[in-house]
């Protein structure tokens, strides 16, 4: 059996860092200063993401009369910022990169104020309880040292040698594929028991909502004119949430299993969404 503490405590951060740095390798300060200039972008994915799929999630709760522990999952889980996975999977759909890093930077920053309101209301709505939701510092910075500093490095890499990190470019885009596909197994591996015994009750909601989130967060910023590339930055951001997040506010902070058990359905689910999600805009650019 595999030892869970060490493919969620060791395994999975060490090797998102080191995607991430490849991802860092590829990036421009230009990037940013481009997205800093033209804000219209963030704007409207934290609109999408914050608004917009808050409120489908809550009504999709209501439509199919989960039980109120697993509603108020499902809300943890809307109310929780995009994952570093979104970045990975932005980069192999030829997203902008450097949006969805912003993106989840000022997320996780602004989840301060609306996580514990999304999941005050939950609680209050689904349950009748009076919990209040202490802002998860620790989970938030440890989200931004495995987003922000390796992806610093790689830039600081691109910087001093920028042949070398043309050179490496494809190899390490077949590198984030096979690793992202070990820890897809991984994940599957270790939740499929519990997968197995949840799926008839959270599973539709699951698919519904990451399906209704990465359909959503692609056509709405292409209707508001965003070039493409934005638009499959927003559509990853919003499509794949920090489960790990959500996961620990739930049992941590929350102290309720049941609660939990959403965004470990949702973490699998949105690994092979994502992925065919990619396989399909990369197609479409192809065509």
């Amino acid at each position: 059996m595999i030892d869970t503490a060490l493919v969620s405590g060791v395994l999975l951060p060490a090797s998102l860092g080191i995607i991430m740095l490849g991802l860092g390798m590829t990036l421009h300060p230009a990037d940013f200063r481009r997205i800093l200039s033209q804000p219209k972008a963030v704007l409207i994915g934290l609109g999408v993401q914050m608004l917009l799929l808050t409120a489908i999630c809550f009504g999709l709760c209501l439509l199919l009369q989960l039980p109120p522990e697993l509603a108020v999952g499902m809300m943890l889980l809307a109310a929780a910022p995009g994952g570093a996975s979104a970045n990975i999977y932005s980069h192999l759909a030829g997203g902008d990169v450097a949006l969805n890093i912003t993106l989840t930077a000022v997320n996780s920053l602004l989840c301060l104020l609306s996580l514990p309101l999304i999941v005050g209301f939950s609680l209050a709505y689904f349950m009748a309880a009076d919990q209040a939701v202490p802002p998860p510092f620790a989970k938030i910075i440890e989200v931004g040292v495995i987003i922000l500093l390796p992806v610093a490095i790689g830039m600081g890499i691109r910087r001093t040698w920028p042949q070398w990190s043309d050179r490496v470019e494809k190899p390490l885009r077949v590198f984030s594929v096979l690793l992202l596909a070990l820890l897809v197994a991984l994940t599957m591996i270790q939740q499929w028991q519990l997968l197995a015994e949840y799926a008839a009750i959270i599973g539709l909601a699951c698919v519904l909502f990451n399906v209704l989130s990465l359909l959503i967060g692609y056509t709405v910023p292409l209707a508001l004119k965003l070039p493409r590339r934005q638009a499959i930055a927003i559509a990853m951001e919003i499509g794949i949430h920090n489960g790990t997040l959500a996961i620990f506010i739930a049992l941590n902070v929350l102290q309720n299993a049941q609660m939990s058990i959403p965004a470990a359905v949702y973490s699998i689910i949105m690994f092979l969404t994502a992925g065919v999600f990619a396989y399909g805009l990369t197609q479409q650019a192809r065509s």
